[in-house]
């Protein structure tokens, strides 16, 4: 048996420029049997074909011919098909961030809720729960970051993203987590929620001065009765009906500023989903890689700020050590000066847990949406979480009593939430009138 034409070799049944077109035959090879030389020549050819494999034996008498087709695999491209219409394509977009943003708010509550009640074991020792959160996430998210590389999700283009961004995103969270949890301290519980919807106003400052955006008459407006109800909410009334009554300006002011920061933040983050989307040619980056840098710059300038924080708590450099001793004893509630540490490590833990989940949850919404719908979501959980911090929980047994006044701000703000959310914006509107 001999080879006649090789693969190269143009074949006689099909003209030399069928080779261009991938949907026509090529033949691979052709083999003419010569055991019996008397006999008149056999032939077997084999045509390979884009979609399965062709077999002719031809002989005097008769013509086989055998077609198999391969078995469809997943690396297989699927046929040609028409693609959706446009307007599906937006429903289904609707769709997914109409359920991320339902998670996004239970989550919220649940973070909010926990926040309150972590401090409260931890109320001498915020410094240290803001610490341990902060590296305590460094390890979580880039041991998920490595994982993700390692199963291909994350790519070498992603990890090469410039840092500088994340940079500044680090700063940023480090100052406002640090501040947040200073004066959340101090706060009452149903307060922070409401001091915490400045967010909503520094955030769409930022993103007309950092991302160039223009806001319709509703979202101004909304974002105005957003502020007043805040203001409504904590100054309005009496000296004994005000929600801050015996508490520092100092402390709501710190709470304030603590926005400030995660605003810029938020807004950078956006603006790097927006640039990878150009540096990786359509490609989403992944939040991991945002959550890894973010955190791994945050946790670096908290060790080079620790003498200027620890001289905000009034805790000298050289008693550092000590304090943070002090300060695991609590968390983990062992040690002979435990004094008020009832409550931990359960709350503390059950708090960096659900923050966690609420971060990476809040950030896929921003992935697939906008920093302003992601910050709408989270503020829609206000009204729920203001309730359940009114009520006598473990470890606040005493509960507060909403004001008239308080009730009224609240009131104003959630105008203010649904009137800016009037139109639901997505990422192709990019939140512009």
């Amino acid at each position: 048996m001999k080879l006649l034409r090789p693969f190269s070799a143009p074949s006689p049944h099909f003209p030399p420029f069928a080779a261009a077109n991938r949907f026509s035959p090529t033949l691979s090879f052709h083999l003419q049997s010569t055991f019996n030389r008397n006999a008149s020549p056999r032939h077997l050819s084999v045509f390979s074909h884009p979609r399965h494999l062709k077999m002719n034996y031809t002989d005097p008498n008769f013509t086989l011919r055998f077609r198999r087709l391969p078995p469809v695999s997943a690396s297989a491209k699927p046929p040609p098909h028409t693609p959706p219409p446009p307007d599906s394509d937006a429903r289904n977009r609707k769709l997914l961030v109409l359920a991320c943003a339902a998670v996004t708010v239970a989550l919220a509550i649940a973070n909010r809720v926990l926040y309150k009640l972590a401090l409260v074991p931890m109320k001498e020792f915020p410094f240290f729960l803001a610490q341990l959160t902060t590296f305590g996430y460094v390890a979580i998210y880039f041991s998920t970051l490595f994982t993700r590389y390692k199963a291909g999700i994350v790519t070498d283009e992603m990890l090469a993203f410039p840092k500088t961004p994340f940079i500044v995103i680090g700063l940023l969270e480090a100052l406002g987590v640090v501040a947040g949890m200073y004066s959340g301290a101090q706060l009452p519980g149903p307060a922070i929620p409401i001091l915490t919807q400045a967010f909503l106003v520094w955030q769409l400052a930022f993103s007309v001065l950092i991302l160039g955006r223009r806001y319709s008459w509703n979202r101004l407006a909304g974002c105005f009765l957003v502020a007043a109800g805040v203001v409504l909410s904590v100054t309005s009334g009496s000296e004994q009906d005000q929600m801050l009554s015996g508490v520092g300006m100092i402390w709501p002011a710190m709470m304030i500023t603590s926005t400030a920061f995660q605003a810029v933040a938020s807004v950078l983050k956006e603006s790097v989903f927006i640039d990878a989307a150009t540096r990786l040619k359509g490609k989403l980056l992944d939040i991991f890689v945002v959550n890894s840098y973010g955190s791994g710059f945050q946790a670096l300038f908290v060790l080079l700020f620790l003498p200027v924080l620890s001289n905000l708590k009034g805790i000298p450099l050289p008693e550092l050590p000590a304090y943070l001793k002090s300060g695991a004893g609590c968390f983990f509630n062992i040690g002979a000066d435990t004094t008020g540490c009832d409550g931990a490590p359960l709350l503390p833990l059950l708090y960096i847990i659900t923050n966690i989940a609420f971060n990476i949850s809040a950030l896929n919404l921003l992935k697939y949406s906008s920093a302003v719908v992601s910050s709408l979501a989270v503020m829609s959980s206000v009204p729920i979480s203001i309730y359940i911090l009114s009520l006598p929980l473990p470890y606040i047994p005493g509960g507060v009593t909403l004001s008239p006044f308080f009730v009224m701000g609240s009131v104003v703000l959630m105008l203010g939430l649904i009137l800016y959310n009037f139109s639901w914006p997505l990422k192709q509107d990019s939140d512009t009138s």
